[in-house]
C-alpha cells in the first residue's frame, strides 16, 4: 500500500508511467488489489476537499485503535530494530507534509496515502504481500479485530453450552465475507461503462446535474452480503473529491444520497466515448448508510484510474451512484432490479465509440 508523490515524475513506478492503454490493461488482469498506479498533480490542484484529511474522513473506533496501536510499535521498532529504521528512512521519499507523526514505515502512512506525505516504492514495502490476500487490504484491521472479537466470544460461549457459539460464529462468517475482494474481469471495450459496486441496481433515472449538465443517475444498493470494494467505471483522472458528512439513514430511502454522508470522486474520462461528446466528466458517490458509517476513499486528484480499478471502499452496507452525461449515443443496457457486480457489470455503452462499432462488425 505505498503512497505516491504528489507530481514529479522522477519519484513515479514503473506501473504509474505507462499509458492509459496499457494501465488499463493491467487492469482487466487483476484489478482486484487496492493499488493505485497514479500521476499524482502539482500540489497546488485546488480539488482535494480540505475536510478529507485521511482516507477514512469519517474516523471510526478501529481507526482509531489501529493509529493508537501504532506509537507502542514505533517505540518498539526505534528501540528493538535500529537498523530496520534505519533502512526503512534510508528508502522513503517525499517529505513529512501535514503527517501528525513521524512515521517507521509504509504501516504508518496507511491512513495518509492520499496526503502529500512520505511515501515507499513498492520494491522497499515489505508487506506489500498484504495486497496478495483475498481480502480488500483497508479492512484487513476490522476484519482481524471484529472476527477475532466474537471468536473468542464463541469459544466462551461454547464453554457454557455449545450452541450458545453459533450466533458469535456465523457473526465471523459474515464478517469475512463482507471483506472479501475476489477478483474481476473488466470489460474491455472502450467506451463501456461499467458498475462502480456490487449490489442491487435500485435507480436508472435522467437527471439534471448542476455540475455536469444533462445525465443518467445509476443507484446501487448494497447489503451486508455484497462486496462493498468500489471500482471506476471508466477510465479517467481524478480531477476532485468532494465530502460531505450527514446522517445515517437506510440506503433504501432515496433522500439517503443527499442527506447522508457521502463522498463524491469526480473523473475526468481519459477514453473516447463518442466524437462530438468533448471532455466527459462521471461521478461516483459513496454514501453511507444505517449500518455503514465509514466511507474509504485512498485515491487523490490526479491519481489516473483504468476501468475496473478499485478506488475505495465502504464498511457494512451502504449506496452507491453513479452520474454519467446522457448523450444520444448513450445505450443502456441495465435495469432496475439487476443484481451488479462491480467492475464486470455493464450498464451501458457510448455507441458511437469507434471500438465498439468495429466490435460489431
Amino acid at each position: 500500500m505505498s503512497t505516491r508523490p504528489p507530481g514529479d515524475p522522477a519519484f513515479l513506478s514503473d506501473d504509474a508511467a505507462v499509458d492509459l492503454s496499457d494501465a488499463e490493461k493491467t487492469a482487466q488482469k487483476d484489478t482486484s488489489r487496492d493499488t493505485v498506479p497514479s500521476d499524482r498533480p502539482p500540489a497546488k490542484t485546488p480539488a482535494m476537499d480540505p475536510l478529507v484529511q485521511t482516507i477514512q474522513p469519517g474516523g471510526g473506533i478501529v481507526m482509531s485503535i489501529e493509529l493508537a496501536w501504532g506509537k507502542p510499535r514505533r517505540w518498539y521498532l526505534r528501540t528493538f530494530r535500529k537498523g530496520y529504521v534505519r533502512r526503512m528512512e534510508a528508502n522513503r521519499q517525499g517529505s513529512r507534509g501535514s503527517l501528525p507523526f513521524e512515521p517507521v514505515d509504509p504501516r504508518d502512512v496507511k491512513y495518509y496515502r492520499n496526503q502529500p506525505t512520505y511515501w515507499w516504492a513498492a520494491s522497499d514495502d515489505p508487506f506489500t504481500w498484504r495486497d496478495s490476500l483475498p481480502f480488500v487490504r483497508v479492512g484487513l484491521a476490522e476484519l482481524i479485530l471484529i472476527s477475532g472479537a466474537f471468536l473468542v466470544l464463541a469459544v466462551l460461549a461454547g464453554l457454557v453450552w455449545w450452541p450458545l457459539s453459533l450466533p458469535p460464529l456465523v457473526v465471523v462468517v459474515l464478517v469475512v465475507w463482507f471483506f472479501r475482494n475476489p477478483k474481476r474481469e473488466i470489460p474491455a471495450a472502450e467506451g463501456t461503462i461499467v458498475s462502480p459496486a456490487d449490489g442491487k441496481l435500485v435507480q436508472i433515472e435522467r437527471v439534471e446535474d448542476p455540475d455536469l449538465g444533462p445525465c443518467v443517475q445509476f443507484g446501487i444498493f448494497l447489503s451486508i452480503f455484497n462486496v462493498h470494494a468500489n471500482r471506476a467505471s471508466l477510465a479517467g483522472r481524478v480531477i476532485g473529491i468532494k465530502y460531505r458528512p450527514g446522517k445515517f439513514l437506510n440506503a433504501l430511502r432515496p433522500e439517503s444520497a443527499q442527506e447522508n454522508e457521502n463522498l463524491d470522486v469526480i473523473l475526468a474520462v481519459s477514453e473516447p466515448l463518442s466524437p462530438d461528446l468533448v471532455k466527459p466528466t462521471i461521478r461516483i458517490r459513496q454514501i453511507t448508510g444505517q449500518f455503514a458509517r465509514r466511507i474509504v476513499c485512498w485515491v487523490c486528484p490526479g491519481d489516473q484510474l483504468a476501468r475496473g480499478q478499485m478506488f475505495g471502499m465502504i464498511k457494512l452496507g451502504s449506496r452507491t451512484e453513479l452520474v454519467v452525461p446522457d448523450h444520444e449515443s448513450l445505450e443502456i443496457t441495465a435495469k432496475i432490479g439487476d443484481k451488479v457486480r462491480a467492475g464486470s457489470t455493464v450498464f451501458a455503452h457510448y455507441r458511437n465509440n469507434s471500438s465498439i462499432a468495429s466490435n460489431e462488425e
